[in-house]
């Protein structure tokens, strides 16, 4: 058995199982929130539709990078190699998910803040959107650390 090998993909499957367990969560709340808003006003679930999938997008990322990281799989590939790659991976798997679960909490705020006042919907969308900036960095670092 190569522990190179095993190691990286590892740290890869760590990034896309937290990724998308961050998103996971945080679209269960970004759901409830939009399923009590639209009970009330159905007619507001344009508005609402970006917030609530917001959150998901981490766990898109770390889709992304193990598509990306995989290329950098070989069954002859060192222990050192194997940890680097666990490594490269860890920016997105920690900030992936951290991110997730508080982007999801922003945007259950924002569609609540939604319910009472529609007009604000295009503006609201910022302040998850900056945790997202975030998300986005760790991507970045995570794909530079594979080169």
């Amino acid at each position: 058995m190569n522990w190179g090998y095993v190691i990286g993909l590892f740290g890869i499957a760590l990034c896309v199982l937290f990724c998308g367990m961050g998103s996971a969560m945080a679209l269960n709340k970004t759901g409830q929130a939009a399923a009590g808003v639209l009970g009330e006003e159905p007619k507001r679930f344009s508005k609402v539709l970006v917030l609530v999938v917001l959150p998901a997008t981490q766990g898109i990322y770390g889709f992304v990078y193990a598509i990306v990281a995989s290329g950098s799989l070989t069954p002859e590939m060192s222990i050192y190699s194997g940890l680097a790659l666990l490594l490269a991976s860890l920016p997105l798997t920690v900030n992936g998910f951290i991110s997730a679960i508080f982007q999801g909490k922003s945007s259950v705020s924002c569609i609540y803040a939604v319910a009472k006042k529609e007009q604000l919907s295009g503006k609201l969308i910022l302040f998850p959107a900056m945790i997202e900036t975030y998300a986005i960095l760790s991507l970045v670092i995570s794909l530079l650390l594979l080169a």
